[in-house]
């Protein structure tokens, strides 16, 4: 086999996922063809993707010794940290590839996703503006910059440059799923027949069709049809199942686990060197009001939104991992989460002192947390179990919370976190304010009163004005938190409940 065709056979395996085989195949490559510079990136994307970040930097640093100055070695260097969370390193090395070429956009592209990260939305568009002057047909800038726009509420603009994300490539269904998210369809919309004849193609993957099956869900229960919508939600959640193999018996053990690791660290009286007060974590299950409640919360004129920072989950998942639960590592340890977690806090752009943290899925570590920021304040964000769960399983969440796309886990899952919540609160019962997302609804004036006086918090009128607040909102509820209060999501799953028997027989018997 002729090189070139070894080269295509390894672009191949990338693209279909199979990580492993391309690893294995561009090692050995990579050694017989040092001067080769595809096989440097191709392992570094590879490590990148099963996030072996190490081998992804150690790999691009061995290139970078034989071609310095890469442009090419440097921006996946760049990515790489980027994606293991070192955002200043990466930050300083895609700065150092548009010192040597400040028109290389991909560059450009990724330096503007880190500053969206940060919440610095007036730099993240400066970047992607300038990298669609040099090259505006760039797919993922133009999808980038769509979701930038559609965080802040420019919804008609995001619109458009989805649409021409969809002329670029038609088969990139994940800019029809985020056009679905913006559209309020009619029965003859246009965009409900090109999905539907797409969905007809046999080329596509199992998560492109996952994609377009949550776009048509969301088009049919607009226009009523709920045994369409229904067909198309539960194939969408179907597809992603089969891609992520999700157990829920792995996530139940994790959760037991973690009531066991905090019963030890609790007897052992460990404490920290500080105590910081300026966190204010909003958590509970995906869909429970947190977009809404941080929404109001960070109205207020001394509060920052932070929106989801995943940091401390990233973290604890790996202090889960080492099965080292010693004093004197525990204190080390949970001192470096705290001081990286502050860090992070700093490289936002904000003049404020005071953050709120809606990364939602905390609620399995707050004790970890209590331990690290014990002044902190937590508000559990909860729901009508079955409005709740409906509300995951229709909708399709990024980067994790596989539970969501089977009705069995779904229920499974929930159970859990009611009985881990149940655990938390025998000791943190007095730290814990829980609100409720019907009375928030139903009573919000009484309820938002009640949100700020356990944050110590004084009245801000603008805490009742909270869809003025002109702040990001990067979740799947980047609508309802920018409209007043409505009560249209009560009760939102009757239309669907002779298809939710089993979910719903699952969640009353805990």
């Amino acid at each position: 086999m002729h090189l070139e065709e070894k080269i295509k056979k390894n672009l191949n395996l990338f693209s279909a996922g199979r990580f492993d085989e391309v690893i294995t195949n561009s090692l050995v490559l990579n050694k017989k063809f040092p001067e080769q510079q595809i096989f440097y990136n191709i392992l570094s994307l590879s490590y990148q993707a099963k996030s072996d970040f190490d081998k992804s930097i150690m790999i691009l640093n061995k290139g970078l010794k034989l071609f310095k100055d890469n442009i090419f070695f440097l921006n996946n260097l760049g990515l790489t940290y980027y994606k293991s969370n070192n955002l200043k390193k990466a930050e300083s090395l895609f700065n150092r590839v548009l010192e040597i070429n400040d028109s290389y956009v991909e560059a450009i592209n990724n330096l503007g996703l880190l500053k969206y990260d940060l919440n610095d939305i007036e730099e993240a568009s400066r970047l992607f503006t300038k990298s669609l002057k040099i090259q505006p047909d760039l797919l993922q800038t133009n999808y980038n910059y769509s979701a930038l726009l559609q965080s802040i509420g420019k919804y008609d603009e995001a619109k458009f440059y989805l649409k021409k994300v969809l002329e670029i490539n038609e088969n990139f269904t994940l800019a029809d799923q985020s056009l679905a998210m913006l559209n309020k369809y009619s029965a003859n919309d246009p965009h409900i027949a090109s999905m539907e004849k797409k969905i007809s193609n046999l080329n596509l993957s199992k998560i492109e069709f996952s994609q377009l099956n949550f776009a048509l869900g969301k088009a049919y229960a607009d226009i009523k049809d709920y045994n369409k919508s229904f067909e198309h939600i539960d194939k969408a959640n179907h597809l992603k199942k089969q891609v992520t193999k999700y157990k829920l018996d792995i996530e139940i053990k994790l959760i037991e686990k973690i009531k066991k690791i905090y019963q030890t660290i609790d007897k052992k009286k460990i404490s920290f060197k500080y105590k910081e007060d300026k966190i204010i974590f909003i958590l509970g299950m995906p869909r429970s009001g947190t977009s809404l409640v941080e929404q109001i919360i960070s109205s207020h004129s001394d509060i920052y939104g932070g929106g989801e920072i995943k940091y401390l989950s990233e973290n604890f998942d790996n202090f889960l991992k080492t099965e080292n639960f010693e004093d004197e590592s525990i204190i080390n340890t949970f001192e470096l989460y705290g001081n990286e977690y502050l860090d992070h806090l700093k490289e936002m752009n904000s003049t404020k002192d005071i953050f709120t943290d809606k990364a939602i899925m905390n609620f399995r570590w707050i004790g970890f947390i209590k331990k690290i920021f014990p002044n902190s304040k937590i508000i559990h964000c909860k729901r009508d179990n079955l409005e709740n769960c409906w509300s995951i399983y229709k909708n399709d969440f990024k980067g994790g919370l596989n539970f969501s796309n089977n009705l069995e886990d779904l229920g499974g899952y929930y159970n859990s976190y009611r009985d881990l919540m149940k655990f938390w609160k025998k000791f943190f019962d007095k730290d814990i304010f829980e609100i409720q997302y019907e009375s928030l609804i139903e009573n919000n004036d009484k309820e938002i009163r009640n949100i700020l006086k356990f944050c110590e918090l004084k009245w801000d009128d603008n805490c009742l004005k909270f869809y003025n607040n002109k702040r990001p909102i990067k979740t799947v509820s980047f609508s309802q938190a920018r409209e007043p209060i409505y009560n249209n999501s009560i009760n939102a799953s009757k239309e669907y409940k002779k298809y939710l028997t089993v979910l719903e027989n699952i969640l009353t018997k805990s």
